[in-house]
């Protein structure tokens, strides 16, 4: 066969086999089915889905690695119920997600799962996770539409776009002044939807904006560059992630496009730095619904700040807090005795602590209590927290 009848074949395949998988889960009211888990376990286990490979693991592997390190503080004290997290690569890509579900639900019988790490997976998968009755907890996954869906099992411990956006927006409108902005994304959901946020919150503010989209398999963004460039913009927004901010930052700069650049969470990563070029990036403006512990800080963050140098021998990054929090909210219900999926579920419901990141707790469609919005800055090559969206200030 040929290459699309070879792909199509597989993702037929792939399909019949998640239907047929599903169905088994959620066809019996046993907890001890598809990942339930029986009351008296010794051992459970946690998924943590995302992006661990491809181009943009770097906004993965932090929070995989604060999730690793919660587990492992919580086994070292040798509870009865020791619990084991098991990894699932998704490459971030929706389709590789729905693949990896029967395997988690089915065969690997995880109670729970962390991620998936961004919001078109979160979208591709949602309903499937929610039909096997597993919980989940993204920490990173910002698109506001993931928590409407009705999904019963679904959470975040991260703001959702409707306030990432609006509060970055916000932020330069009260900084920069701008009378004009240019808003540009890919075409991946997370790109998309905080695109449209940024769009309507600068409009709301009187700013006018205009916008443009490109193909994310693109490398060349010559003709978005040359729209920015006529259009004499005061600020340049894009809506997606490091792995084409980089090189969209450089073609601009390139190009001669000297207004501020700014992205969102999705770019908030070195690489950034590294693929625009140090000149280019200097001065960038970052958002992001995460707080990203530096050496100099105090208290519960001082002491992640420094386990996690120590277990992996470089500083927090993205999402790094967020993970240790969304394992933290699982290692409390099995703290309470709980082991099978659904009454775990049920005790995300209630759960409430101080986490590292920020207090932790759930709204009822899975959304989390606290929404705070960071503004990072590049300097000297390197990103900086700048503070609260609310009360931070840029430096020139």
């Amino acid at each position: 066969m040929g290459p699309k009848m070879v792909r199509r074949a597989g993702f037929l395949a792939a399909g019949m086999a998640l239907t047929l998988t599903l169905s088994a889960c959620a066809g019996s009211g046993d907890d001890s089915s598809g990942g339930g888990g029986g009351g008296d376990a010794t051992s459970v286990k946690i998924g943590f889905m995302g992006d661990l490979t491809g181009e943009n693991s770097a906004i993965v592997i932090p929070p995989r690695n604060g999730a690793k390190m919660a587990f492992d503080e919580y086994n070292a004290t040798n509870p009865d119920v020791k619990i084991e997290m098991v990894e699932y690569d998704s490459q971030g890509k929706p389709e590789q997600a729905a693949v990896l579900v029967p395997q988690a639900a089915g065969t690997d019988k995880i109670v729970g799962l962390i991620g998936p790490a961004f919001s078109g997976e979160s979208k591709a998968v949602g309903a499937q996770l929610n039909e096997a009755g597993i919980p989940s907890v993204s920490a990173s996954a910002t698109n506001p539409g993931l928590a409407e869906n009705g999904w019963e099992f679904w959470h975040r411990v991260v703001a959702n776009d409707n306030d990432q956006g609006p509060g970055i927006a916000n932020f330069l409108v009260n900084e920069l002044s701008p009378k004009k902005a240019f808003v540009v994304s890919d075409d991946q959901e997370y790109s998309v939807g905080l695109a449209e946020t940024v769009t309507t919150a600068f409009k709301e503010a009187g700013v006018t904006t205009e916008t443009d989209r490109f193909a994310v398999t693109a490398s060349d963004y010559s003709s978005t560059v040359s729209k920015i460039r006529t259009s004499n913009a005061d600020v340049i927004f894009f809506g997606g992630y490091y792995a084409q901010a980089g090189p969209l930052l450089k073609q601009l700069r390139d190009a001669g496009v000297d207004a501020p650049f700014v992205s969102g969470d999705g770019s908030l990563d070195a690489q950034l730095v590294s693929t625009a070029g140090a000149e280019a990036a200097e001065g960038a403006i970052l958002g992001c619904p995460c707080n990203i512990p530096s050496e100099d800080v105090t208290g519960p963050l001082k002491e992640f700040y420094d386990n996690y140098q120590s277990a992996f021998d470089v500083p927090p990054a993205i999402y790094a807090t967020e993970g240790y929090d969304a394992a933290t909210a699982f290692i409390k219900a099995v703290e309470a005795g709980n082991t099978t999926s659904a009454d775990i579920n049920e005790f995300l419901k209630t759960v409430d602590f101080e986490g590292v990141s920020k207090p932790i707790k759930f709204q009822e469609n899975g959304e989390p209590e606290a929404n705070d919005i960071f503004i990072y800055q590049v300097k000297d090559g390197k990103i900086s927290l700048l503070g609260a969206s609310d009360e931070a200030k840029l430096e020139s």
